[in-house]
């Protein structure tokens, strides 16, 4: 008796094993190759995992039916980056054998994550850590909640926080874990664009997302972190590393369609946009003139008659200064009025994005966050910015220059549109997609 279980124990360590040396293979993927190769990867690892489960099969003897040997092979046909009916079936035999098998629990989530069954993925990483706290089952409770489909926003605001909690558990668990410290960042990101864009949890993210490369060589050649750290950039208009990010995720995943897109969307956007900046619009001059000719005091609504209200909730007078005078930063006490010259929507309809005009010459783009799809300003509009945030770029991305001068509005309820206040219809909140596979 003895001696199977000896044999037995000899027999799983062989297919554990096999199964951690075709993780390796995965894993430390670009270590092995160059990225070069990136477009072959998920084919070499599907090879690789094939050539592994005949091995195993080779292997399984006496420990065929046994659950510890259901989920190493429930775990072999997981590692691709697609569902697998088979992998579920054997995890789904393995918990039921032994219930308390923390691992196959978390196999089994992933596999339902793949399959796209979000609420079965959330039941079995909720179910293996009712078993045993672990890293892994934290790490992938942050990610699904992220992906429930939330009753009410206070539902979602509140997974969010839940999901950002779960994630710095599992640092906590481990701080050496590259993984969990970009899952946290992941979950920072979300929290950004779920509680009004505060640039301090922004640094939280981009802080998790370098530490995860700090501590784990692969973290990277991930193609999800240095997309969705792009995502983050660009929002925060570091247009440069945003273009760098999108660049390196598509070079680490040729196959995935999405960075090469945003990558050129992006720069689509900054092409047309310093065109239009440069051409003011392609306004001709006489009409240019009349427009500015047509600027008045009134325009400036509650910013001209010492009414307007501060961050801090105190009434004061601003001071009307000219584009031309702006300091890079917030210029606090002061406001600006100028015409529309031009509009720019992109597809992704964020931000809304027109050129500023006044009478001392040049064009500036003003960026403006959070509004409704339908909000917007027309050519020939007369726009006051109370306290405008001047932002000077410079970015070069593969031989290509730009420089132009933007100012940031995180909302339109702060602007002033033809002498009227914007009202809170015109409003929105910031969302972030995000992709939906393991992260």
């Amino acid at each position: 008796m003895m001696a199977d279980e000896e044999e037995a124990d000899h027999l799983l360590q062989k297919l554990q094993e096999l199964v951690d040396q075709l993780y390796s293979f995965r894993d430390c993927y670009f270590e092995t190759h160059s990225v070069e190769d990136a477009g072959r990867k998920h084919q070499d690892i599907r090879e690789e995992m094939e050539k592994t489960v005949e091995q195993m099969e080779q292997i399984l003897g006496s420990v065929r039916g046994k659950a510890q040997a259901l989920m190493l092979t429930g775990k072999a046909l997981n590692v691709i980056h697609d569902y697998s009916p088979k992998a579920e079936e054997l995890l789904s035999k393995a918990v039921k054998l032994e219930p308390a098998l923390v691992e196959a629990w978390n196999q089994l989530g992933e596999v339902f994550w793949k399959k796209g069954d979000v609420t079965s993925a959330h039941t079995c990483f909720s179910g293996a850590l009712n078993h045993c706290k672990n890293k892994v089952s934290l790490q992938n409770l942050s990610m699904v909640l992220r992906q429930l489909q939330p009753g009410s926003l206070d539902e979602h605001s509140r997974y969010v926080m839940e999901s950002v909690q779960k994630a710095k558990m599992a640092v906590k668990m481990d701080v050496l874990d590259g993984r969990s410290w970009y899952i946290l960042g992941n979950a920072y990101l979300s929290l950004y664009f779920n509680t009004g864009q505060s640039p301090k949890i922004s640094q939280q993210a981009l802080s998790a997302y370098a530490q995860a490369e700090k501590v784990d060589k692969k973290a990277s050649c991930n193609p999800d972190l240095h997309l969705n750290r792009a995502t983050l950039h660009k929002y925060e208009e570091n247009y440069g590393e945003a273009l760098e990010g999108f660049s390196q995720a598509a070079a680490l995943d040729p196959g995935w369609p999405e960075p090469h897109q945003r990558e050129q969307q992006l720069l689509e956007f900054l092409n047309r946009l310093t065109s239009l900046l440069e051409s003011k619009g392609k306004i001709k001059t006489k009409k240019l003139q009349s427009m500015l000719g047509n600027l008045r005091p009134a325009h400036l609504g509650p910013c001209g008659d010492g009414h307007y209200q501060s961050a801090s909730g105190q009434k004061m007078t601003l001071e009307l200064k000219p584009l031309s005078a702006l300091q890079s930063g917030v210029n606090s006490g002061v406001v600006i009025l100028g015409k529309v010259v031009f509009s720019l929507t992109t597809e992704e309809k964020v931000p809304f994005t027109f050129g500023l005009v006044d009478a001392d010459g040049p064009c500036y783009a003003v960026m403006v966050y959070n509004t409704v799809q339908s909000w917007g300003v027309l050519i020939g509009d007369s726009v006051a910015i109370p306290e405008p945030s001047l932002r000077l770029h410079r970015i070069q991305h593969k031989g290509k220059d730009y420089s132009f001068s933007s100012i940031r509005v995180e909302t339109p309820l702060l602007l002033v549109v033809n002498g009227k206040p914007q009202g809170s219809s015109s409003q929105a909140a910031a969302t972030v997609a995000s992709r939906p596979k393991c992260e």
